[in-house]
């Protein structure tokens, strides 16, 4: 997967391994989540207004600030220095929108529990595609920030 497949993955909500088995076999995920990624970038970096983006992918003003701030997300995910950074990213970010969805019962919990597995699963896609072991990792894993 390249960056802009990874991009999409995480804005469009897809575990790295799913959205990698439907690469070459379906053009929502080999081009148009990816093209849709782009422009939410581009508008990110002042490229694109918000009208102009609305228009170009389809949806309401309202709905865009959601996407926007998906992608903001996602880049800090996508982009961290090493497979750890992302993955201590991605489940910070899981557990602030827990947090702010609100965390009431056990069912919130176990939702939380498996976002962190999904997470952890996304980690694993990254070491395996890279090369590296998980326990290369495991002074960063267990910093505390």
């Amino acid at each position: 997967m390249e960056r802009k497949n990874y991009l999409a993955a995480e804005v469009f909500f897809y575990s790295y391994d799913n959205y990698d088995d439907h690469l070459g076999m379906n053009e929502r995920f080999d081009r148009l989540m990816p093209d849709d990624a782009r422009l939410l970038e581009r508008a990110l970096d002042g490229e694109l207004d918000s009208k102009e983006l609305a228009t170009e992918l389809g949806t309401s003003e309202d709905d865009l600030i959601e996407f926007l701030q998906r992608t903001k997300n996602a880049r800090r995910i996508v982009d961290a220095e090493t497979p750890v950074e992302s993955f201590r990213e991605a489940v910070k970010q899981s557990i602030q929108i827990a947090l702010e969805k609100g965390i009431s019962d056990e069912a919130d919990i176990d939702s939380l529990v498996g976002q962190i597995c999904y997470r952890a699963a996304d980690l694993s896609f990254l070491l395996r595609k890279s090369g590296e072991r998980l326990e290369q990792y495991s002074e960063d894993l267990r910093r505390e920030s």
